[in-house]
């Protein structure tokens, strides 16, 4: 059997990756892993996938995405690292053959086999995990949690997966147009990025499966429900009776110190599986990446792009016309200059 595991980032998030990718590996080292990079290396930086814990490197520019510049250009980093997944997933698929995809963000670490959802697939051939199985009770935790999943989506897109069957493979085409022409965060018109069209899957899908095993998906916004245990043996679990597959360590820093206090409360397994995250990402950083690098986030005279001239850009088809190459300072860049926009 042929499965293809994948994660989506920019250097800036290498460290985190390389700590995903080693405990892949560690569990399913005859699974192919992706490293697939929304960004071009600093020149400081001497890039060699010899060194790093994944199989193979896709570029976003290796994708078939019509006016490259262009549409990378409509993205920040958050909507381009998102918007990249369906096409990857489509193309593993469709060329690579996989017989089952899985993705994965790269803040998520594995600790047990994902071999359960493996076979999920032999029965099912799209998998997606909610970001609550239960419902909260204090207004805080209502606000955080539940009103959060009716802005950011019910289903936590840091993991799909899906098998080559026929359902799959509609999901896969369906899920890449969106993400390739709607991927962006705009919640007053119901988008946010690739992760609220998936709330139209069970709806416009066959063989979808919500998992529901507390062990998968362990976040910030589900911690009011699930408590963490060591057992004697180093085992690690979930509500005592699900061993925990995988944790995902969202917002590293003080606003994911901030929401995990806030509902771990006093499991101090919690803030022992941080403190060794936290650890493992200090050692996996290279210090020639400058922090929040990105190239694509800057015009070619290395000005930052600001938020605003992006959606702009992307709200006017005169503007992608006139500067199909807006990363151009001598174009787009000027065009903003004259017009009194920068």
């Amino acid at each position: 059997m042929t499965i293809h595991c994948f994660t989506s980032m920019t250097f800036s998030y290498l460290n985190r990756a390389r700590v995903l990718g080693a405990t892949l590996k560690k569990f399913h080292p005859d699974w192919t892993l992706w490293l697939c990079v929304t960004d071009i290396p600093p020149a400081e930086f001497p890039f060699d996938m010899a060194n790093e814990p994944w199989d193979e490197v896709l570029y976003v520019t290796d994708l078939d995405i019509e006016d490259m510049e262009s549409w990378l250009f409509r993205h920040d980093i958050v909507e381009a690292c998102t918007a990249v997944k369906g096409p990857i997933i489509h193309r593993l698929i469709e060329m690579e053959k996989a017989e089952k995809v899985f993705y994965l963000d790269p803040d998520i670490a594995v600790f047990n086999p994902l071999d359960p959802l493996v076979d999920m697939l032999d029965e099912s051939s799209i998998l997606l995990t909610p970001h609550q199985l239960a419902p909260e009770s204090g207004l805080q935790a209502i606000m955080d949690n539940e009103m959060g999943s009716l802005l950011h989506g019910t289903y936590n897109l840091g993991f799909t997966a899906i098998r080559n069957d026929e359902a799959g493979r509609h999901f896969a085409q369906w899920w890449s147009e969106r993400c390739l022409d709607f991927c962006y965060d705009e919640k007053d018109r119901g988008l946010f990025v690739d992760q609220k069209w998936c709330d139209l899957v069970p709806a416009l899908f066959d063989k979808v499966r919500i998992v529901r095993d507390p062990g998968y998906n362990v976040a910030s916004w589900n911690l009011s429900h699930r408590t963490i245990d060591i057992t004697a043996d180093g085992q690690i679990m979930v509500n005592e009776h699900h061993p925990l597959r995988f944790y995902h360590f969202t917002k590293l820093g003080p606003i994911g110190d901030t929401m995990t206090r806030r509902y771990a409360g006093d499991n101090v397994e919690v803030y022992e599986l941080w403190a060794w995250y936290k650890k493992c990402v200090a050692k996996a950083t290279d210090s020639r990446i400058p922090e929040g690098y990105w190239f694509y986030g800057k015009y070619s005279n290395g000005k930052d792009i600001a938020k605003k001239h992006r959606v702009l850009y992307r709200q006017r088809r005169d503007l992608q016309e006139a500067f199909p190459n807006p990363f151009d300072a001598s174009g787009y860049y000027q065009w903003l200059q004259a017009e009194n926009e920068l």
